[in-house]
């Protein structure tokens, strides 16, 4: 199945795994409002679709994103980046309950930065690079990277970044662990895609419960993390793919999760 929209397309491309693109080539990816809700959209008509069980997002060749729509912020200032409905797309994107892999290509600034920071695993072309610029127009980020940046990679570098405007390449972006895999120029969507096609051959209910539980990592405490763990994994095991995959264990054959 194939959805299209002039500015998000959304491809399934292998069985449970759906591809979904931003579209917004003339303006280099630049998230405008359209955009934005047009992805929450999409990646909230994938959260209910039982055949999906991982998404890959990507941008053009040569370019993710780079980054708010500067004139709609010049015409409309704050409420530009500040409406209910932006604020209800970038909460689908950032709540999306399946595995979401990024796949970056060159420039990934500003918004398009924020947006690959709620990626789950983010696979990054070696001449990508990152950055947080807002400050170069007398702003600040505005869609988190404040927030998560800094918890993903610690104060100092989201200081650098945001502060300075200054770049940061696909290497040092692997290093402050923001990026989990650099490949070769090009082949960032292909690697993503066989890392998603991997995470799609597992549990469905399992891979989910096992992003929440990852993600609390950053949202509580040790020991409140620990507790959410344990009843994850309680869940799980009451799951019928749990027992399928303990039992072709036993029997030596491939499982066959059905998302039960």
């Amino acid at each position: 199945m194939t959805n299209t929209s002039d500015l998000i397309l959304s491809t399934s491309v292998a069985p449970h795994l759906r591809l979904v693109t931003l579209n917004r080539t003339s303006k280099r990816n630049a998230l405008s409002n359209e955009l934005i809700v047009e992805l929450g959209a999409t990646l909230r008509r994938a959260a209910i679709d039982e055949d999906v069980r991982c998404v890959v997002l990507c941008g053009s060749a040569g370019f993710f994103s780079a980054g708010a729509d500067i004139k709609e912020m010049r015409e409309r200032g704050f409420e530009a980046i500040d409406n209910s409905a932006r604020r209800s797309a970038w909460r689908d994107i950032a709540n999306f309950p399946k595995p979401l892999i990024a796949a970056v290509e060159g420039i990934c600034f500003g918004g398009g930065h924020e947006l690959a920071l709620l990626a789950d695993i983010v696979i990054a072309g070696e001449e990508a690079v990152f950055a947080q610029p807002e400050i170069n127009i007398g702003i600040l980020p505005g869609d988190g990277a404040t927030q998560r940046l800094t918890r993903v990679a610690g104060k100092s570098l989201a200081m650098l970044m945001i502060l300075s405007g200054q770049s940061i390449t696909a290497r040092m972006a692997m290093q402050a662990g923001l990026v989990a895999e650099v490949v070769e120029s090009g082949r960032a969507q292909a690697r993503a895609l066989e890392i998603a096609d991997l995470i799609a051959q597992k549990p469905p209910r399992s891979a989910e419960l096992a992003k929440a539980a990852v993600l609390a990592a950053f949202q509580t405490t040790l020991d409140a993390g620990l507790e959410f763990e344990r009843q994850a994994i309680r869940h799980a095991f009451s799951t019928a793919d749990q027992q399928e995959g303990m039992n072709a264990f036993f029997e030596k054959r491939p499982p066959n999760y059905r998302g039960r």
